[in-house]
């Protein structure tokens, strides 16, 4: 096995020139208006328009005002059971012996009352 010969830092400096850095720019000045001629009006620089902002940034949606119910919403199965209820208590109070069907509209006639008041 052969070895191989040792980098000295002279081969390694020679081999990688050293750069200067560039000197900075300076920024350029703003250019004066030049005045204007006799009979002429002066105009003044144009300015470079803003960069314009997309539409959905511009401006946030709206939030609507929701109002809240004092009792919330009944479902068709929920008014049912109650209607169920109530014919109930109605047939009892005359002894289960009548009109189902009346007993069953007059229940639908109360609860449906309590619902909207």
């Amino acid at each position: 096995m052969a070895r191989e010969p040792k980098k000295t830092a002279t081969t390694s400096a020679a081999a990688a020139p050293v750069k200067k850095a560039a000197p900075a720019k300076k920024p350029a000045a703003p250019k004066a208006a030049k005045p204007a001629a006799p009979g002429k009006k002066a105009v003044a620089p144009k300015k470079p328009a803003a960069p314009k902002k997309p539409a959905a940034a511009a401006k946030a949606p709206a939030k609507t005002r929701t109002r809240k119910a004092s009792k919330p919403a009944v479902t068709p199965e929920e008014r049912y059971r109650m209607i169920q209820d109530a014919a109930y208590y109605i047939a009892e109070k005359h002894g289960f012996t009548g009109d189902n069907h009346g007993f069953w509209l007059q229940a639908e006639q109360e609860i449906d009352a309590k619902l909207a008041g």
